[in-house]
């Protein structure tokens, strides 16, 4: 086998690899592979094993890319399966105001949150939202995110919506980043539509799920299914009318209370459950059963201060696939890092290192239908990788130096 892409004298790579989703006690098999050495060639991996194997196993190119681990670990590249990455405004003011104790509920009830963003997003160019954007990728590409999912849902427009996803589709082609687009134009009720907002939920349906349609815009249809936003009546319809068009389902679920979201994940066979953080155990026996990932964003509990965690022991005790998530938005997903939601989920929701990497990796590639490809190394998939300083379990010092490098598709794309 040749080789034109080699990471080499590392203490370990936790390949993350075999059948996925990891599902119960298996979310916390990491794989871990002692002193051992990478290989890929033109983008896919052809060796992972011992490095004393490396040399009987492949034919590296003289010209190759060997990049030294100087005895670091090497995780797969992150993949972050919930953000809302795409957006214009900024809205640090309602972090001051929370800080003083006002509540997201309060702040969306006067104007703010989601809707504040739709002001700023509706105005801004094409051109704008798209370098705004590639600024906070680059953020998270810095932090190890390889690929990750990018929603609509800051427009509320149908030409709005458009916009967002076309601004997702260019910079799909372009960034280092793999991105996998959402439609999300039930993210709320616009102000104009307030007093009759069975016309938004027909406009949604009507107009704008067979325009993305028709377009390609997007992979996947989500919707906020919470008290005051999306009912579930009103979500379910959304997501079936998303899937006839050829939309796969996700959804927003039970994150202020217990909404029905989950319920819903599980009747129509959504791919991911978001949020979760008032899931109860029938709902999780309900997903387990669909096999729907749960993905949880503890980030965003942590900045919104929620006072509490989704339950991601329970989850995986009932048979549920937890991933792990950022939840990237200008309102309670302040941190672009993966590490930061990895260490939150350690220290907020019991999880082990491991358990909580299988879900930045392989079951956050599941939440997203890439587990084909990207979310653990193994040969045959990308050579998405993070390289880091020292032991893997550093990726959890948050504020320290402790990511290396980062590779994408057998390329240096961050680091060194």
């Amino acid at each position: 086998m040749l080789a034109d892409f080699v990471i080499r004298n590392t203490s370990e790579i936790l390949t993350c690899a075999g059948p996925a989703p990891r599902l119960g006690p298996r979310q916390a098999d990491a794989r871990s592979v002692p002193r051992a050495a990478i290989a890929a060639y033109r983008g896919r991996i052809v060796f992972v094993g011992f490095e004393s194997l490396l040399a009987n196993e492949v034919e590296i190119e003289t010209d190759a890319v060997v990049i030294d681990a100087h005895g670091g670990a090497v995780v797969p590249g992150f993949v972050d399966p919930h953000t809302h990455v795409v957006f214009a405004g900024d809205r640090r003011e309602e972090l001051r105001r929370r800080l003083t104790g006002a509540t997201y509920e309060q702040i969306a009830a006067e104007g703010g949150g989601i809707l504040g963003s739709v002001i700023a997003t509706r105005a801004a160019s094409e051109a704008s939202l798209a370098a705004d954007t590639r600024g906070r990728l680059d953020e998270m590409l810095r932090c190890g995110t390889t690929t990750c999912e990018a929603k609509s849902g800051y427009a509320l427009t149908t030409e709005g919506e458009l916009k967002m996803l076309r601004t997702v589709r260019a910079l799909g082609a372009t960034h280092p980043i793999e991105l996998s687009p959402t439609f999300m134009g039930a993210h709320e009720v616009p102000v104009e539509y307030r007093h009759r907002r069975r016309a938004y939920v027909d406009l949604i349906i009507s107009e704008m799920i067979p325009l993305v349609a028709r377009e390609g815009l997007a992979e996947w249809c989500d919707v906020f299914c919470e008290t005051g936003v999306f009912t579930p009546g009103e979500s379910r319809e959304i997501l079936e009318a998303g899937r006839a068009a050829g939309l796969k389902p996700r959804i927003h679920a039970d994150e202020f209370a217990a909404s029905g979201g989950s319920q819903v994940a599980a009747d129509v066979g959504a791919r991911s459950a978001d949020h979760l953080i008032f899931v109860d155990e029938a709902g999780a026996t309900g997903l387990a059963a669909a096999g729907v990932v749960a993905t949880l964003l503890p980030i965003a509990s942590f900045y919104l201060k929620l006072g509490r965690f989704a339950p991601a022991r329970m989850l995986i005790q009932r048979g549920v696939a937890v991933a792990l998530a950022t939840d990237v938005n200008p309102g309670g997903g302040l941190s672009p890092s993966m590490p930061f939601a990895m260490t939150l989920a350690c220290f907020g929701m019991n999880l082990t290192f491991e358990e909580a990497l299988v879900g930045a990796t392989i079951n956050a590639a599941c939440s997203i239908d890439r587990q084909d490809r990207v979310g653990s190394l193994e040969p045959g998939k990308q050579m998405d990788a993070v390289v880091v300083h020292g032991a893997a379990i550093n990726l959890i010092r948050i504020g320290a130096e402790t990511i290396r490098a980062v590779v994408k598709r057998g390329r240096l794309v961050a680091g060194h």
